[in-house]
């Protein structure tokens, strides 16, 4: 299942928790004395308790410090704050969902012309959300994570400094930066390195998510014959953001799996090295390797290997998520 799919299923089912309870509410109210237009009763009632209920969500982590039903907000004590705006516009889109299933509901009750025109309002308003999220959906998909996962998710320690490089590397607007992300196992280097390239994803950037081991053999792929044989809109050639993953495990697993010489001697293979180099060298990365043990001097080794393929040593960031970094 896509996420654009599951998007648009999710909307579809907003849509029906504002039009089944209409009509039930209306088949219970009609008929009371006194009450005076039932099915727009029973359509604003329904569409208010999923505003108040949608409220609750979104302004509880932010004034009551409460869990949040929503899974981009269920943690209160974020490392990195949500992007507030965002999630107020999705929930500001599912809200419009709500409504227009409301006042549908009302329709079939019983017909009436302005609430035709505020249901026709209302699916005019929501056709600029409805593409913006749906692209967005796309653009998460085709980066093709291995979860989902948003940056305000990943709850894991961090060192101040290092939290502020990362909001430095997600804010950048310029190419040719490196993020070098160390850590053992279980330090949270695989999830801060999706969360950071799924919020730039959301930001409508082109990233691709994928293993060093398989990285390493598209390094023998040339980019008119990959361009040919690709299902997805962008490749790992020429995406805005490229994540490396599982360059070398880390702690308790001891030494490189794969070397800095290894890796060098086949990104500058005798087909493509000059056009690998330049991909390379000219997108912002993120590499996510092992620990960084003294003895090995692991992160001064892949420091230098980016220096010697061009990479200015300013434009170099390291991440250390070991406690005793």
């Amino acid at each position: 299942v896509t996420l654009t799919y599951s998007w648009l299923a999710n909307q579809f089912g907003h849509f029906s928790l504002g039009f089944i309870p209409t009509i039930i509410v209306f088949t219970f109210i009609k008929n009371k004395p006194g009450l005076h237009y039932p099915e727009l009763w029973a359509a604003f009632g329904v569409w208010g308790a999923w505003i108040l209920f949608e409220l609750y969500n979104f302004l509880g982590p932010l004034l009551l410090k409460l869990p949040s039903g929503r899974s981009s907000l269920k943690n209160i004590n974020y490392t990195f704050a949500p992007a507030w705006s965002n999630v107020a516009f999705d929930t500001v889109t599912d809200l419009t969902y709500f409504g227009i299933g409301a006042l549908t509901g009302s329709l079939f009750c019983h017909y009436h012309g302005q609430m035709l025109l505020a249901a026709l309002l209302l699916v005019v308003l929501v056709a600029y959300p409805a593409y913006y999220w749906y692209t967005t959906k796309m653009y998460i998909q085709n980066a093709e994570y291995p979860f989902q996962l948003r940056l305000s998710q990943w709850s894991q320690k961090i060192q101040d400094e290092h939290k502020r490089a990362v909001i430095e590397f997600l804010d950048n607007k310029d190419q040719g930066k490196h993020m070098l992300i160390f850590g053992s196992k279980g330090s949270g280097k695989t999830t801060l390195s999706v969360g950071i390239a799924t919020e730039a994803s959301i930001r409508s950037g082109c990233c691709s998510y994928v293993t060093a081991v398989k990285l390493l053999s598209m390094f023998f792929e040339r980019s008119e014959n990959q361009a040919e044989n690709m299902n997805n809109l962008w490749n790992w050639r020429n995406c805005n953001l490229l994540v490396i993953d599982d360059i070398n495990p880390g702690r308790p697993v001891k030494g490189d799996i794969i070397s800095t010489q290894l890796f060098y001697e086949l990104l500058n293979n005798v087909d493509c090295g000059p056009d690998n180099i330049k991909h390379i060298k000219d997108k912002n990365i993120i590499w996510v390797m092992g620990s960084d043990d003294p003895t090995t001097l692991l992160e001064e080794k892949w420091q230098d290997l980016l220096q010697q393929i061009g990479i200015e040593r300013s434009n170099i960031i390291t991440i250390n998520l070991d406690p005793a970094a």
